[in-house]
C-alpha cells in the first residue's frame, strides 16, 4: 500500500505553497497530487486557487524524489495537443516524475467557464473516449494528424517526447463501463472516488461492497483488453466515502481503514493535506504521524 497527498493549488507559492510540498516530500509521501480545475466549489470558489501545471512545475524545482500529478485532469477546458506539450516539458522539468491523473470531468464551474454549455454525461463521456487514445498517441509519437469528432492535430510534433518512456503514466479515474474500458486500454493505474450515492447515507460496509464491486468490473475490462489487473495501480481519493475524514482523527484509525481497503484490492491512498474550516481539515500533527508511522503499522 501506498500513502500519497493532494495539496490543493490555494496558496501563494511564496507564503505556504512552496513549504508546503517540501513538506510532503520530508515526509516520505510517494506523490503529492493537484486538482487540475479552473475554480471550484465553495468554500474555495470565491477564494485563492493557482493553476495546476504552473504549480507542479514549480513543485518539481522545489523536490527532488516524490512523483508529482494531477488528479484529475479533464476535457473540460484542456485540448489533447496543447496538454501534450505542457505534460512533456514537465516531465522533462520534473526528471521524469510526473503522473497525469485524468477523469471525464463534471458539470461544476469548469463546465461552463470557456462559456460552452455543459455537457451531458454521455457527451463528457464521448469526448474522454477521443480524448485519452489521442493524448496517449500525442506523448508517445513524434508527429501527429488526427480527425475526430471533437478533437484535432495537424501533424502536431512532440519531440523529444517524454523522459518517462514510453510515455508518462495515466491514472484513469472512471467508474462506467466505457471510462473503464480506457483505464484497461490505456492507463497504468486506475482512481476512484468510491461510489458518490453512497456519500451521505451509506455506511463503510456498503462503501467497500461498492469499492469491491469496481475492481471486479475493472477486472473484467481488463480481461477484455488482455491486460492482467495486477498491473494497474488502484488508488482511492480519500474523503469521499461514508468514513469521510473519520481515518485522519487517530494513526490508529487510518491504519483499520488503510488495511480494509488494501484487503479490497487497493494499492494507493490519496489524502488531503489539511485545510483548517473547510471539509479537508485535520489535525496537523495526527496528519503527519499518519504520513510517517502508517504504512509500517499495516504489516
Amino acid at each position: 500500500m501506498r500513502l500519497s497527498t493532494v495539496i490543493l493549488p490555494v496558496d501563494r507559492w511564496h507564503e505556504g505553497g512552496r513549504a508546503k510540498w517540501r513538506r510532503a516530500e520530508e515526509l516520505g509521501f510517494h506523490t503529492a497530487y493537484t486538482y487540475d480545475h479552473l475554480s471550484w466549489r465553495v468554500p474555495f470558489r470565491d477564494g485563492p486557487w493557482f493553476g495546476a501545471l504552473p504549480t507542479l512545475t514549480a513543485a518539481a524545482g522545489a523536490t527532488e524524489r516524490m512523483r508529482l500529478g494531477t488528479l484529475v485532469t479533464s476535457p473540460n477546458f484542456r485540448h489533447p495537443v496543447t496538454l501534450a506539450k505542457e505534460l512533456i516539458s514537465l516531465d522533462d522539468v520534473s526528471g521524469g516524475r510526473i503522473t497525469l491523473g485524468i477523469g471525464a470531468g463534471g458539470s461544476g464551474f469548469d463546465a461552463t467557464a470557456l462559456g460552452q454549455e455543459p455537457w451531458t454525461p454521455r457527451e463528457r463521456a464521448d469526448r474522454f473516449a477521443e480524448f485519452v487514445p489521442l493524448l496517449d498517441r500525442l506523448l508517445t509519437e513524434d508527429a501527429v494528424s488526427h480527425r475526430g469528432a471533437f478533437y484535432s492535430a495537424d501533424g502536431a510534433r512532440n519531440i523529444p517526447g517524454c523522459v518517462q518512456r514510453p510515455r508518462l503514466p495515466f491514472a484513469v479515474a472512471a467508474t462506467g463501463p466505457r471510462g473503464m474500458r480506457l483505464a484497461a486500454r490505456h492507463g497504468q493505474a486506475w482512481v476512484t472516488t468510491g461510489d458518490p450515492k453512497l456519500y451521505e447515507t451509506g455506511t463503510p460496509r456498503q462503501s467497500e461492497a461498492a469499492l469491491r464491486g469496481q475492481i471486479e468490473r475493472l477486472g473484467e475490462a481488463c480481461a477484455e483488453a488482455g491486460r492482467d489487473a495486477a498491473e494497474l495501480g488502484k488508488v482511492l481519493l480519500h474523503g469521499f466515502t461514508p468514513e469521510r475524514n473519520t481515518p485522519l482523527e487517530s494513526v490508529e484509525a487510518f491504519v483499520d481503514f488503510a488495511g480494509r481497503h488494501r484487503e479490497l484490492g487497493l494499492t494507493e491512498i490519496a489524502v488531503h493535506w489539511p485545510i483548517p474550516g473547510t471539509g479537508f481539515a485535520a489535525d496537523q500533527a495526527v496528519f503527519e504521524r499518519i504520513a510517517t508511522e502508517a504504512i509500517g503499522l499495516l504489516g
